[in-house]
């Protein structure tokens, strides 16, 4: 096969579409299906390759699989030229950089907040002492124990139409998923109450895309960049130096949020500034650790590594490196579904 942008170029035509390299699961194929229709709309010709990942064909839990389990597969896809893009839920990958890829882009973000989907309609406030939640991360389960409202919480793993079921036929009182798995495969309805930062800090890069190529495909990376945000990039940039500078993993009780606020200059102009919210928990909830900063766009990987370095003089490293931070993970779980 040609390498590089000899091959780009051959690429993109009804005879030779882009091939995008996803998940299989519907809101994997959801996500890579609106880069797909992105590139349709732009002249350009692509189709979806389905991948099977590490995340996809074992029940083990995430932390025993090992860093990229949902992301390694579509990369080794990628390298091998059997895909040209590859679409990840940034979230996934890991902080580490890999010189063979570009991220081209990062699309607008989804509502990156935590969801509560309850029986009865009920808000978190409203679930009874002794309320059975269930939850895939340690992050999420750290910060619901913390919460102090007397809840239960248990390990959940399964595709977003499994967890809602377990709600909906009793086996649960709750679950808590990610928002934006939900908004994508249309099914809004369900949430009986978006989680505010204040009580839970989403996981850094949640509901973010990102956007893959080889890195040699400069002609590529150059059409996939229309697709890019730069203010959700400056935020992704933020919340993952945070991540990488606490050398945590996906699946630490980490959370992160970076937004994109307006201030006054000296001069009295109205300048974009980067607002980044930060935390580590202790697995059982009895201490979580936040802090905050507010910098510049331009600087953002440096805001999140100094933020990081906050955290960890106020005691973040004990948090993260307690034994008990695997305890909130099922020892016989099912698949899960991009880790909604």
């Amino acid at each position: 096969m040609v390498h590089g942008d000899q091959d780009t170029r051959a690429r993109g035509t009804i005879e030779s579409p882009w091939r995008i390299g996803t998940r299989g699961s519907l809101l994997a194929l959801t996500q890579a299906g609106t880069v797909r229709d992105t590139l349709i709309a732009a002249g350009q010709h692509a189709e979806l390759v389905i991948v099977k990942t590490a995340g996809d064909k074992s029940s083990d839990p995430v932390e025993k699989i090992g860093v990229g389990v949902f992301t390694a597969a579509l990369r080794e896809e990628l390298a091998a030229q059997t895909v040209d893009i590859a679409v990840h839920s940034y979230k996934d990958l890991p902080t580490a950089p890999d010189e063979r890829f570009t991220i081209a882009a990062v699309p607008p973000r989804e509502d990156p907040r935590d969801a509560l989907v309850a029986r009865d309609g009920l808000v978190l406030g409203e679930l009874p002492a002794g309320s059975v939640i269930g939850t895939s991360a340690p992050r999420r389960a750290a910060q619901l124990r913390a919460l102090g409202l007397g809840i239960e919480v248990v390990p959940l793993r399964g595709n977003l139409d499994t967890r809602m079921r377990k709600v909906a036929e009793g086996e649960l009182d709750a679950v808590v998923v990610a928002r934006a798995g939900l908004v994508r495969i249309g099914r809004t309805d369900v949430i009986t109450e978006s989680l505010e930062p204040v009580q839970m800090l989403p996981a850094p890069a949640q509901g973010a895309l990102a956007v893959e190529c080889r890195a040699e495909d400069t002609e590529l990376a150059t059409i996939l960049s229309a697709l890019d945000d730069p203010g959700t990039r400056a935020a992704v940039a933020a919340e993952r130096a945070l991540l990488a500078e606490l050398e945590a993993g996906c699946t630490a009780p980490v959370g992160a949020l970076a937004e994109v606020v307006e201030s006054l200059d000296d001069d009295g102009r109205v300048v974009e500034e980067l607002s980044l919210r930060g935390g580590a928990a202790a697995i059982d909830g009895s201490d979580v650790i936040r802090a905050s900063v507010v910098g510049s766009l331009a600087n953002a990987a440096e805001l999140g590594r100094s933020l990081a370095r906050e955290l960890l003089e106020l005691g973040a490293r004990d948090l993260l490196s307690a034994p008990s931070v695997g305890a909130a993970v099922d020892s016989n779980p099912s698949p899960m579904e991009n880790n909604p």
